[in-house]
């Protein structure tokens, strides 16, 4: 048994090392030896073991006169080992409860650490104290780590499992672009200039709005810096990922009309109850406002909280007669890939005029579908989308060739139908 000396010193090394309170640790001994003092004298009442938190002299307590006939160091192996495994648990739990304590308020925060290993498609983090994970789906899909590299992410969650302590990290979070940008612009941080809402797209692009409650301070020329070096240090931080700072306008019209730069908007219409806007942009503007995969349009959709329908006035024309010509482009490339349509398991067609037999089963599901989406971007293309989609997965395996004179036929049969509308 360890005299009292020796028992002060072992405390104030483990409270050092594990920031552990010094009260928490006298309680663990206590309550580890009071476990072996019963396993070794036998359950007695208001048996009590105490320890002098000055010198470190443990005494023995039956009631509140001390127990003269307990010897701790008679305690026995058994005893012991049950002391020593009571010790080392309550120190695992006081542990855990600093770090969970410590990560707790830390949340929605942005903290550094070494990748330290890859488990799962996983990212563990060396965090000094504690580790961190981020998940597969908190991940950046352009970003690759490797063990050693030094990260920021956010915490986003801290959670007790078990003796251990979880701390999610994410990558892939708007929030990490907010905390970057508060970090590097002390504008924001000193809320002179607030992000009113922000759109990502990980590893891809973001839309940040901000405003500034100063009006004597440029809220975007703050964000991006002398010569850029602001905007640059956080495009760096996330790996060269694209950020798009807009100015914040009450005005629904003002705010979408911002979201959506570079692109020119000739008009935009608003249906607040529904929250959808019809913007029109010239026939050139109109890719650059959709931008590449729709990633513009999406991404100011999410900023402004409404959903954007662009059009151009070519669009425009083409939807007066938007009821009538879909229809009747579909049911021309339905009929004629329905009559050309090989039959499953055979490899001949149907007379002119006639469906073969059992190929409106394979075609049927497949020519519609393709018909529609293409009616609804070039109705010229209808057909040979169509032709395409019901050819390939046909049972009879017929070559694309095949498909082609059915293709031909129903893009005669729809400009036929669009010259009499």
């Amino acid at each position: 048994m360890l005299n009292g000396e020796e028992l002060i010193r072992l405390i104030d090394t483990i409270h050092r090392d594990k920031d552990i309170d010094k009260e928490v640790l006298f309680e663990a001994i206590e309550a580890a030896l009071l476990t072996a003092v019963r396993k070794r004298y036998g359950e007695r009442e208001d048996l009590a073991i105490e320890i002098e938190r000055e010198t470190g002299e443990i005494i023995a307590w039956q009631g509140e006169v001390e127990a003269a006939d307990v010897d701790l160091n008679e305690l026995g192996r058994i005893a012991a080992q049950t002391a020593k495994q009571v010790i080392i648990q309550k120190i695992r739990d006081a542990e855990r409860d600093v770090i969970f304590d410590d990560y707790e308020h830390k949340v929605n925060t942005i903290v550094s650490g070494l990748v330290q290993r890859i488990e799962g498609g996983n990212i563990i983090v060396n965090l000094g104290k504690a580790e961190g994970i981020i998940p597969r789906h908190e991940k950046v899909r352009s970003e690759n780590y490797n063990p050693g590299d030094r990260i920021k992410a956010i915490i986003y969650d801290v959670k007790k499992v078990g003796p251990k302590v979880k701390i999610m990290l994410s990558r892939a979070d708007p929030a990490i672009v907010k905390m970057l940008f508060e970090l590097e612009v002390p504008e924001i941080a000193e809320r002179v200039i607030e992000i009113r809402s922000i759109a990502r797209e990980p590893g891809f692009r973001t839309k940040i709005a901000v405003h500034s409650i100063d009006s004597r301070v440029d809220c975007i020329g703050a964000c991006v810096g002398i010569r850029g070096t602001r905007i640059k240090s956080i495009t760096d931080e996330l790996n060269g990922e694209k950020i798009d700072i807009i100015r914040w306008s009450d005005s629904p019209q003002e705010l979408i009309l911002n979201a959506l730069r570079p692109a020119q908007i000739s008009n935009i219409t608003i249906d607040e109850p529904t929250k959808v806007a019809r913007v029109q942009v010239p026939d050139d503007q109109l890719s650059l406002a959709i931008g590449r995969k729709g990633q513009n349009v999406r991404l100011a959709a999410k900023l402004t909280g409404y959903d954007l329908k662009i059009f151009s006035p070519s669009q425009a024309a083409l939807g007066e007669r938007e009821g009538e010509k879909p229809d009747a482009a579909v049911e021309a490339v339905r009929d004629v890939l329905l009559q050309d349509a090989p039959a499953a398991g055979s490899q001949t067609s149907a007379p002119p005029g006639e469906t073969a037999p059992g190929a409106a089963e394979p075609a049927a599901p497949l020519a519609e579908p393709a018909a529609v989406a293409a009616v609804e971007e070039r109705p010229q293309d209808a057909a040979a989308a169509a032709a395409d989609v019901c050819a390939a997965p046909s049972e009879a395996e017929a070559p694309a060739e095949a498909a082609k004179p059915a293709a031909g036929a129903a893009a005669e049969a729809i400009e036929g139908k669009e010259e009499g509308a």
